[in-house]
């Protein structure tokens, strides 16, 4: 059945093991992150059993559901929890990342009822502006979380870039975080793990200049892609050919590359824009906006182009392909991250896992 996503394991495998090296000679612990595949469990543990240290992932039912499938962890919850929430957190997970003392209080409360051991790592904005105490104020607010939590531990501190605000890991951002974890030891007497990294910070990795204390890294992307959309980069020493969408043609034909007619916004309150071409080869895919995100969905073929798409149906203009294209044809596509997401994402894309 298409569309479907054809998932390259060994690839995956050899990304992870790449990445874990990279981190283990730098004494940093590897945090695989299983978002992008919604927790696949074949996946997570290609990923584990390839170097991964832990698996992280945003939502309590994808840790959830990789608990009960028997997908060895430890487990890291990347998303700050819900109020709602923090039950399944205390019990499934292993370490969590918060970023209000209010959520500190109650899972202290909540682990002491469990009997169960839980590290939090309390997070610093750094100026990407996502989640996190403001780095100006972190000392003094995460020094007083820490003295009064009695069953949960306070184990590090950390920080997001790239996500939110398109904010770089710099020396300059990733010392910030370090300056915070040295006045934070001199004062609690034990030492801290910074979880400064990600895909995007893999460039200070490869080029030497990440500080040294930055010793926990949260990737995802880079291990299941080999991208870093973040950086605008294809990660030169990760494959690229982990994960590819195949797409059935139901429509091939030739059509002006204008709309005739008075022209309103689509289905999505969108305005296209069209260049017109003339007359072209086009066909049509079964795969739309509800499977993908059109504009990351690259060809793998030459002489593709992808114009636009509707909820069910993408466009492809095939003018200057060599292939004579039919109804029933298969077109692959790499994809980005955010099209990668909304594949695994979606119930209509079948997955499969590549035969070797």
């Amino acid at each position: 059945m298409y569309p479907k996503l054809v998932i390259d394991l060994e690839a995956i495998a050899s990304n992870t093991e790449k990445v874990a090296q990279m981190c283990h000679q730098r004494g940093i612990e590897l945090v695989a992150v299983t978002k992008l595949v919604l927790a696949d469990s074949t996946i997570a543990k290609t990923m584990r059993f390839s170097g991964a240290d832990k698996l992280g992932d945003s939502r309590m039912k994808n840790i959830v559901k990789l608990r009960e499938g028997g997908v060895p962890g430890p487990y890291q919850l990347l998303r700050i929890p819900m109020k709602s929430e923090l039950g399944l957190v205390v019990r499934f997970v292993d370490e969590v990342l918060v970023s209000m003392p209010e959520t500190a209080y109650e899972l202290d409360a909540l682990a002491g009822y469990y009997q169960r051991n839980l590290q939090v790592i309390y997070m610093v904005d750094v100026g990407d502006l996502r989640e996190g105490v403001w780095f100006e104020k972190a000392v003094n607010e995460i020094l007083d979380v820490a003295r009064k939590l009695k069953n949960v531990r306070l184990v590090g501190i950390g920080t997001n870039v790239g996500c939110y605000g398109g904010v770089l890991p710099t020396v300059e951002n990733m010392n910030i975080l370090l300056n915070i974890k040295r006045e934070l030891e001199n004062q609690l007497d034990y030492e801290l793990k910074v979880s400064g990294g990600s895909t995007v910070a893999l460039k200070l990795l490869e080029d030497g200049t990440l500080p040294q204390g930055i010793n926990q890294f949260r990737v995802g992307e880079g291990i299941i892609l080999g991208t870093d959309a973040t950086g605008d980069r294809d990660i030169p020493y990760l494959s690229q050919d982990t994960v590819v969408l195949e797409a059935e043609v139901v429509e091939v034909d030739y059509k002006p590359s204008v709309p005739y007619g008075e022209l309103g916004k689509d289905a999505f309150g969108r305005t296209p824009v069209f260049e017109d071409r003339g007359w072209r080869r086009r066909v049509i895919l079964a795969v739309g906006e509800q499977d993908v995100k059109p504009d990351g969905l690259k060809p793998l073929e030459k002489g593709l182009k992808v114009l636009h798409a509707s909820s069910d149906h993408l466009i492809v203009d095939v003018t200057d392909s060599e292939r004579e294209f039919k109804v029933g044809d298969i077109i692959r596509f790499r994809m980005s991250y955010g099209c990668a997401l909304r594949a695994f994402t979606s119930p209509y894309v079948e997955k499969e896992f590549k035969r070797i």
